[in-house]
């Protein structure tokens, strides 16, 4: 998969914007992963729309909050934006996890029209062998979330079995004393999400024009 970025660098989305710019950093990050190519812009009402909904799929397959071992999963934001303060401002309250590429490099738009991308936002899913699994998951990250990674999982033939999804995180043995509170706050606050209904801002039928590309 890392092949797909060769002689590029990536940024990881923390505060130091670390670049991955050998082969060894890239294949780190991205080998052996279903790899989600996230197409966006600030500048897209519906992008700022789906964006909360992708980070909060992301963050429940990666964060140690709500699994006991990260999902074989990376996203690289491939921005659409017109500006790199705009790129900027859009990644601000992403997660710290998320790859981009650089605002110059010219691969965003080159890997747009290689995927043939056109409309936004668009998510990709691909293999570990780069192989197109999903060419746009955005409506089933909406309505599956986090359990679309399980048919992924199984369609890409990626095997995983320390990977804990969410929703088996009732009994596992706690890693510290102050595990159990954390799931009892996480399974009260997964309840009152169910109770309240989906959030608004991740309904399919979100008002606001689809940015157009190529």
């Amino acid at each position: 998969m890392a092949a797909l970025f060769s002689g590029r660098v990536l940024i990881r989305n923390n505060g130091d914007q670390d670049e991955l710019d050998t082969e060894a950093e890239l294949s780190s990050r991205l080998d052996n992963r279903l790899v989600l190519l996230f197409f966006g812009a600030g500048s897209c009402p519906r992008c700022q729309a789906f964006a909360p909904v992708l980070r909060d799929f992301f963050t429940r397959l990666t964060d140690e909050f709500y699994v006991l071992r990260a999902a074989q999963l990376a996203l690289v934001y491939v921005s659409q934006d017109t500006t790199g303060e705009q790129q900027d401002l859009f990644l601000k309250d992403m997660p710290r996890k998320w790859l981009f590429l650089p605002f110059e490099d010219d691969l965003r738009r080159e890997l747009g029209r290689r995927f043939s991308v056109e409309r936004l936002p668009a998510v990709v899913v691909l293999k570990p062998s780069g192989e197109v699994l999903t060419r746009d998951a955005a409506e089933e990250i909406r309505r599956l979330g986090p359990a679309c990674f399980a048919n992924w999982q199984e369609a890409a033939e990626l095997l995983d079995r320390g990977f804990l999804p969410p929703e088996d995180l009732d009994d596992p043995a706690p890693r510290s004393l102050t595990d159990p509170l954390r799931r009892r706050k996480y399974r009260v606050d997964r309840a009152e999400r169910g109770a309240q209904g989906p959030a608004a801002g991740g309904a399919p039928g979100s008002e606001g024009g689809a940015g157009e590309l190529f």
